[in-house]
């Protein structure tokens, strides 16, 4: 058989492995995105995870209410609460954003101070995203067990839609976004969606932003380790992430999807029980006036510190 004829063979099985390939990116980036937008439950992980809150109590009657608006709805499947210490304990499938918002509609201030699984402490993180723009927000990551991590947040300020999710290499602020290096990709994978496993680590497809701005999401992805990224960066991008289907010469790199909007350091942060923070000793806000200043910049130090600091 001369060469020409296997290289006539060879072509239609190539046009149809490109083609079925393409057909077969184009189906999962438009069901990823419809269950995000319609909020399937498949979008978000169903493990459960348990939420440490301080929330301001001062009798019985304060925390019957708490229990009340949290206790029979979906997805809350415990409460436990000490007035005491002001602490309210809730495992549950929801985001902390939906938790927090059921327990602050009682009139009561509440704050995240830890969140945790139902194994021994894997080790958990935080990022604060903000940007040179209006985008801002806190993701936080929890190592469930050694093959899953769960990355829930809350990102405000997007414009309504799909935007990109990506753990980068490097905790350099310094250029703003423009210095956290590429995706972490420690393998030298292409790029990917969250359920290939042809991938950088740091694919975590997009997050989903409502008519107001807001994306609160809950992911559960297989690749991410919490001690892997610590001290790495976390970027929210302007549009939405191929997930390697796109065709451009992108989206094998970084799905295309656009500049860097908001960024934050991928820091350590306080399981269930290890965040006794009353007051911050750095600027002077306490725990409940925190609740209600910005996460850094222009407002968040008090303009006369504490006597007893």
């Amino acid at each position: 058989m001369k060469l020409n004829d296997l290289t006539n063979m060879a072509s239609p099985i190539v046009k149809f492995v490109s083609v079925s390939r393409k057909v077969g990116c184009y189906l999962l980036n438009s069901v990823f995105i419809a269950h995000a937008v319609a909020d399937v439950p498949k979008m978000d992980s169903l493990r459960s995870a348990k939420l440490e809150f301080a929330v301001q109590m001062t009798c019985e009657s304060c925390a019957n209410q708490v229990r009340d608006a949290l206790e029979g709805k979906p997805g809350v499947q415990s409460v436990s609460i000490d007035v005491r210490t002001e602490q309210v304990l809730v495992e549950s499938t929801l985001t902390t954003a939906e938790v927090h918002a059921l327990i602050e509609s009682t009139g009561r201030r509440a704050v995240l101070k830890g969140i945790g699984g139902s194994e021994p402490d894997m080790g958990s993180a935080v990022a604060m995203l903000s940007g040179a723009g209006s985008v801002q927000g806190v993701v936080r990551f929890l190592q469930l067990s050694e093959e899953r991590c769960l990355i829930d947040g809350t990102l405000d300020g997007l414009a309504p839609g799909p935007h990109g999710l990506h753990v980068h290499t490097l905790g350099d602020l310094t250029s703003d976004c423009l210095s956290c290096g590429d995706h972490y990709n420690p393998y030298g994978k292409p790029h990917g969606g969250p359920e290939d496993s042809e991938r950088h680590v740091g694919d975590l497809g997009n997050v989903v932003a409502g008519p107001d701005g807001r994306a609160s999401f809950r992911l559960d992805d297989r690749q991410i380790k919490v001690w892997d990224v610590i001290g790495r960066s976390l970027v929210v991008d302007a549009g939405e992430d191929d997930l390697g289907c796109g065709g451009h010469a992108l989206s094998r790199e970084t799905g295309n999807s656009g500049e860097r909007l908001a960024c934050g350091i991928i820091a350590r942060s306080a399981g269930l029980f290890q965040n006794a923070k009353q007051i911050c000793a750095c600027d002077g806000v306490t725990l409940w006036e925190e609740r209600d200043r910005p996460i850094a910049g222009k407002g968040r130090r008090m303009e006369t510190p504490p006597a007893h600091l």
